[in-house]
Formats: C-alpha cells, sequence, structure tokens
C-alpha cells in the first residue's frame, strides 16, 4: 500500500502451494496501524463460486480495494466460466487501464485448483515457476519457506502452514492466527 495514504498501515502475508493436483492458499490475520495489532483475525483468503466455478483468492492492501478487485474478478469468471487465466488477464487490463481502478491498492493470489496466478494493478498476471508464490509484508519469507520445503513429502498444505509459521515467526505484521483454502485440479 501507498505510505502516503495510509501511513503506517502494514500486514498480511499470503502464501499458496500447489502440489500434487492441488493448490492450497493461506493468509494471516492481523492487521496493524504502525506499531499497533488492529486486528488479529482477519480473513484475506476467500472462496468464490461464480457460474459454479470454484475460486480461491487471497489478497493483500487495502481491504475494500481487494473486495472491489474480487467483485470484478466474479464478474470476468461469470462471463468466461472455467477460464481463470483469462479472466484475470482482462481483471488485470481493467485494473491497468480504467482511471478509477488504477488507483486500488492490492494484489491479489487466485487459483481454480489447476492454475495459480498473481494478480497485480500494474497489469502483470504472474504464474509461479516454481508452484509457490507468495504476497505481503511477509511473502518473501513464506516465498522462501514454502520454495525449501516443495522436494519433501509433505503436502501443499502442510507447506503453506510451515511457510506462513515461518513468515510469523520472522515479520512482525503477520500472525499465526490463518486461513486456508484448497481445491484440487478437476
Amino acid at each position: 500500500m501507498a505510505e502516503d495514504h495510509f501511513p503506517g498501515w502494514h500486514g498480511t502475508t499470503i502464501v499458496a502451494v500447489r502440489k500434487d493436483g492441488q493448490v492450497v492458499i493461506a493468509g494471516d490475520g492481523q492487521v496493524s496501524l504502525g506499531p499497533t495489532i488492529i486486528k488479529g483475525t482477519a480473513r484475506k483468503v476467500r472462496r468464490l463460486s461464480p457460474g459454479g466455478t470454484d475460486v480461491i483468492a487471497g489478497f493483500a492492501g487495502s481491504t475494500a480495494d481487494a473486495f472491489t478487485l474480487l467483485e470484478r474478478l466474479e464478474k470476468k469468471l461469470e462471463a468466461t466460466p472455467g477460464q481463470l487465466q483469462r479472466a484475470s488477464v482482462e481483471l488485470a487490463k481493467d485494473w491497468r487501464t480504467d482511471k478509477y481502478l488504477q488507483k486500488l491498492e492490492a494484489f491479489l493470489i487466485v487459483s481454480d485448483g489447476k492454475d495459480l496466478f498473481v494478480i497485480t494493478g500494474a497489469g502483470d498476471v504472474l504464474e509461479p515457476e516454481h508452484d509457490v508464490t507468495a504476497i505481503g509484508s511477509g511473502g518473501n519469507f513464506a516465498l522462501a519457506a514454502g520454495r525449501a520445503m516443495m522436494d519433501t513429502g509433505l503436502s501443499a498444505e502442510d507447506i503453506a502452514r510451515r511457510a506462513m509459521a515461518i513468515a510469523a515467526d520472522i515479520c512482525v505484521y503477520t500472525n499465526g492466527n490463518l486461513t486456508v483454502e484448497t481445491l484440487s485440479a478437476s
């Protein structure tokens, strides 16, 4: 988030892991204002079902902005059922070119159980090379931990939970109160 709009707001770690036909997105629950924890139980990972297609999404950034983007993504998915990549690209194009949407300050991780993308306001729709991706203040910690565990016998959910625990131990803007959503490839 831009510091000039919300001075002192920090928070959120979201990690996504794709392994053995499953995608797991996990997010912490902490919202901080400067050195103060405002809330420890925020739910930053959601399940969407537009047009009968299950999609899970995690967000970092402004909550209101993220919900605006999730609503737009749902509309794109309703217009292109079962085509998460196309809906994500259309959302990113709108986000990049629409003067109202350009002001939104958030990042999204989305998956339908098969595809996995990070969507940014810069017009990016990024698919992780190593089946792990993360966003937010503790994202790099969770990403490194998750990638280190990919070659183990751990499940996608176990990797996501352990990566989040490591991020929570390192990042003061991340807690261990998790929301975890899982989808299987169909």
